[in-house]
Order: structure tokens, then sequence, then C-alpha cells
């Protein structure tokens, strides 16, 4: 919402509105010249001097009994979604909107990062608050408009992408959807609102994405795929565009080649990637065919993927322990909430450490998102958390969900196939930093993860630490 109310005000407009607490977010958007009231009162759509002429909200995130929606719907104000108003800031620009289960935010950072570096201005507004830029929005003087299409309530059928890109396709959001054939569909559908001129751009290495290709393919829709070299011979019915050939873990970065294959002949790319893990690899080769089609220079796209620093909450360095009993540990907080990101996430760490060659660890504390993800996913996120050495799961973090009764984190934990004393349930969320301290020796890599809460126990852990 941050974003969207930052575009706003660099295109000129009144924006009013409230949030639950202070933040960083809240205190920019009041500094470029928006009222933000603290809490939500009826009377705080009156900030303007004036009622507004449209309310925005977010269905998932907004409970319709809001006090500003109900007086919103007392005075026959129109109320939107944030997709209906992303949809109308973004018409007249070439519309750049990646999708997919995972990596939404990592790929549209990356892309924005890459056209930058290619001399382009993108105007942008995705998930997470860009390391390097410091924001999650931007109104550019270019053509281009880079965007985060979200799934998780069919928003994404707002858009008509010129480019759409999606990542992966693996069910999720099963409270919303009801089933993971409703979920694929959806996808579908995204596919058939590109524009006649435009271009899918799917994920060879994942067989539900290149399936979702194969069949826009058949309906005559313009496909490019993107991937290993495996996976691009494997789903050889569908072109090409980035080839992934090498791939160098190393103890800082990972270093990549790619062959573009849009061009004739093939050209070798090649840059190095800060941020680790191969889903990371993927979104670099996504981004990068994203930027091609959009008619940036290649090889100043490949530049500024080495440039990339990464996204607030994607494996995100929080700090380190500089002395002391455990020097040398240092911690990471990331967004991961899916199992298949928990896997991703914690596999990329481990290949850090092995590359590191120091015989650290790799310690999490996770905290489960939604009481029905959790009780979906139980034994897959049991299996993606046996992937550390240590791990301690918070309770659930219900959000928009009330508890379900005799429902707890437990149900992960007691399908765990790491030791008993390295698997462990810590209901206290207070008592956490301790807990990990316990589980933690010197020079490991510490992992907050989680969709909710858990992101503020990254300092108090480091703290912990460094007594």
């Amino acid at each position: 919402m941050s974003g969207v109310a930052r575009i706003l005000l660099n295109r000129g407009s009144v924006v009013t509105g409230s949030d639950v607490k202070n933040s960083r977010p809240v205190r920019a958007l009041v500094t470029m010249g928006a009222k933000v009231a603290i809490g939500h009162d009826a009377k705080n759509l009156e900030q303007a001097g004036e009622l507004p002429t449209v309310v925005v909200t977010s269905f998932a995130a907004i409970p319709k009994d809001n006090p500003e929606l109900a007086r919103a719907a007392e005075e026959n104000i129109p109320v939107i979604r944030r997709s209906d108003l992303l949809a109308e800031l973004m018409d007249g620009y070439t519309q750049v909107l990646f999708a997919g289960t995972h990596g939404k935010t990592s790929s549209t950072s990356m892309a924005v990062v890459a056209f930058q570096a290619a001399g382009e201005d993108p105007s942008f507004a995705i998930g997470g608050q860009l390391n390097r830029a410091g924001t999650n929005a931007h109104h550019g003087t270019g053509s281009a408009f880079i965007a985060e299409a979200d799934e998780s309530d069919a928003s994404l059928l707002r858009y008509q992408p010129d480019i759409a890109v999606i990542t992966n396709i693996e069910p999720d959001h099963l409270d919303y959807f009801g089933s993971p054939e409703a979920y694929f569909q959806v996808f579908d559908e995204f596919a058939d609102r590109v524009s006649p001129d435009g271009h899918l751009v799917v994920c060879l290495d994942d067989d539900h994405a290149a399936e979702c290709g194969r069949n826009a393919q058949n309906r005559g829709i313009n496909v490019l795929g993107y991937g290993t070299l495996e996976a691009c011979e494997r789903h050889s019915d569908i072109t090409a565009g980035v080839v992934i050939t090498e791939e160098d873990v190393q103890a800082t970065a990972t270093e990549v080649t790619v062959d573009l294959r849009t061009v004739t002949p093939t050209v070798a790319l090649s840059y190095s990637l800060a941020i680790p893990g191969r889903h990371m690899v993927l979104n670099s080769a996504a981004a990068l065919l994203a930027g091609v089609l959009a008619d940036a220079d290649p090889r100043r796209l490949a530049t500024g993927l080495g440039e990339f620093t990464g996204v607030r909450r994607r494996f995100e360095y929080r700090g380190d322990v500089a002395e002391g009993e455990y020097a040398g540990t240092r911690v990471y907080d990331d967004y991961a909430h899916h199992p298949t990101e928990v896997a991703a996430v914690l596999g990329a760490a481990g290949e850090k450490v092995e590359a590191e060659g120091s015989g650290s660890r790799v310690v999490v504390c996770f905290q489960p998102h939604l009481y029905s993800r959790t009780m979906e996913f139980a034994g897959e996120f049991a299996e993606a958390l046996s992937l550390a050495d240590a791990a301690v799961v918070l309770d659930i973090f219900g959000a928009r969900e009330a508890p379900v009764e005799g429902v707890d984190s437990r149900i992960i934990v007691d399908k765990m196939t790491l030791a008993p004393e390295n698997a462990v349930f810590e209901k206290d969320f207070s008592a956490a930093p301790q807990t990990v301290k316990r589980l933690t020796r010197p020079g490991d890599i510490v992992l907050t993860m989680g969709a909710g809460s858990v992101t503020m126990l990254a300092d108090e852990i480091l703290d912990a630490l460094a007594e």
C-alpha cells in the first residue's frame, strides 16, 4: 500500500490514510506530503479537509468491518482494491509483471536494478524494500512499469501485461481458491491477459510453469522459457530465451553464465550474484529475459544483476557477533513462509557454509504463518526445516485467521527428522532468543524466518549471542 501511495504522491495526488502503528514507511510518506493517522477511525477519511474521491484497500488484509470502510460505504465513496489502482497507474506504460507462487519480489527487484543499470528509469512497485534504492516504489521517467502480480486473491487478473513472467506454480492460498486446480487455473487466465504482441515468460525448471506456458503457446500466445540447460532440453517444445550454462557457488557470491538465445548468434553473458541460492540464479535469468524483451541492453542488464544487493527480508543480513563466545556467528532474516521457500533458503544457507569450509552450521527460528497453511503443509514444513542443523519453531502467526482449537506448531515439530534436542517448539515468543542461543555454535548462520512478527527477533537474537 505504501508503494502505490508513494507513486500517487509523486504524481501530485492528495493522499491520506491510516495504519495500526507508526513505522519507517509511514514516516516516509508523511515526509512526502501524505496525511497519515495512527489507528483506524471513521473520522480519518476527513484528514484532507474533505472526503476522498476513492478509498483503496487490501481486501485480504483489512476486515470488512474496518470503521473507515464502513464510513466509505455510508458516504457512497467507491472502495477499490490495491490491484485496481495499480492497474490504473500502469496504464500507458510497457507493463513488465512478475507472477508465481515464489520469487516474485526477488525477481521483480532484480529486474528493477538491471533496468536501471541499463540506463532506463522504470516506474516500479514491489512487495519489498530494495536495499540499494531504499524504497519499494518509484515514479520513473521511462516507458516501462515493473511490478509484482499477486495471485493470493486472484488480483493478478486485473492487469494486462506486455511481458508477463511466471517464476513457478505450486498450490498455495487454498483458503481462498479452495483447490489446487482453481489455483492453477488463475495462472492460465493470467497468461490469456498478455497483450497480443507481448510475451509470456515461464521458468522451465518448474514443470507447472512450463505446462502453463505450453498451454498458452497452444492458444496462440507468444511464449519464451528460461532455466537450466537440462530443463530447457526437457521442455524443448518451448523456445528458450535464456539458458543457464554454469553456476559456481563460492563463499561470497555465485558466479553465473547464461546463453542469451533471443539473438543470433547466441550471446554468452556472465555475472556474479551476491545473494546465494539456485532459486536466485533462476530469478536473475527471469529478470534478464524480461529486460531483453523490453529492449534494454543485455550486457548492461547483466552488469546490473551483479550489482543487486537484495531486498529487505530476503536473506537479509542483519549483523554478526564481533567478539566473545559466539564470535563470527551471523544472523539473517527471511520472509519465507511456504515449504518450498523455506527449503530454498535453508538450502542456499547450507551451500554458503559448505563453500566457506569452516564447519559452521545453519540454525533457523521459524514462525508458521496462517493456521490453514500450517495444517495443509505440516509434513512439507517439517521436511524443509529438517534441512537446517537445528530449528526453533514458534507458535503459529494467525494473521487474518482465528486460532484453530488444538492446533499449534507441534504438528510440524513432531514430524521433523532432526535429533529431538535440535528440533524445539518454543511457545513463548519472548524466550525464543535464549532458546536459539542454546542451539547455536560460534560461526553458525542463524536465520529468523516467516511472514509474521518473527522478523523482530533478529536483533534480539544478535543481542543474546553478544551478551
